[in-house]
């Protein structure tokens, strides 16, 4: 009923509060579904994982801006987040007071979305277990990984791709 890669994104948001994997995630998943809509429900979920991940790196500015984007999509899409399983009304009050908290500077502090469709929870919680995650875990504060992980990770892979995609380009001009 749901797309798997929505309940990954859930899994990681609740279970090991990785909010860069939930950005890959739904990012690929997005791209694969309407790249060319950047007011895609995706993208507002995409931009509250990245929003998170700033704030609990300190980064007050660029966690203000992205939730700012997520917030304009989510209420454009009120109707679309309730059959994703969520309480709209809820999603709402909770990323309005994260927004609030941002602008007074205050410390990044984990929450949950509000899930209400049982079925939607139990899947999620599933395959949480089976991760060996602890669903709805605050954030360990203390994981450089997990808390730097945009600049830990391994990319040679992008690298070497830029590089290809350069050498085209230049090959056909």
């Amino acid at each position: 009923m749901y797309p798997k890669e929505y309940i990954q994104y859930l899994v990681h948001f609740h279970g090991d509060r990785d909010y860069f994997e939930c950005h890959e995630i739904l990012e690929e998943y997005w791209k694969k579904q309407d790249s060319s809509n950047k007011q895609s429900v995706w993208v507002g979920f995409i931009q509250l994982a990245v929003s998170c991940y700033h704030h609990r790196r300190g980064n007050y500015t660029g966690a203000k801006k992205t939730l700012e984007i997520a917030m304009k999509i989510f209420t454009k899409k009120e109707k679309l987040i309730r059959n994703l399983g969520l309480n709209e009304i809820s999603l709402f009050a909770i990323v309005e007071d994260c927004f609030i908290k941002l602008g007074q500077k205050h410390p990044y502090k984990s929450f949950n979305l509000p899930i209400y469709d049982p079925l939607l929870l139990q899947q999620c919680q599933s395959l949480c277990s089976e991760l060996g995650f602890t669903w709805c875990i605050d954030s360990d504060l203390n994981n450089n990984f997990l808390v730097h992980r945009h600049k830990l990770r391994d990319r040679t892979n992008v690298i070497k791709a830029r590089e290809n995609a350069m050498k085209a380009r230049k090959g056909s001009e």
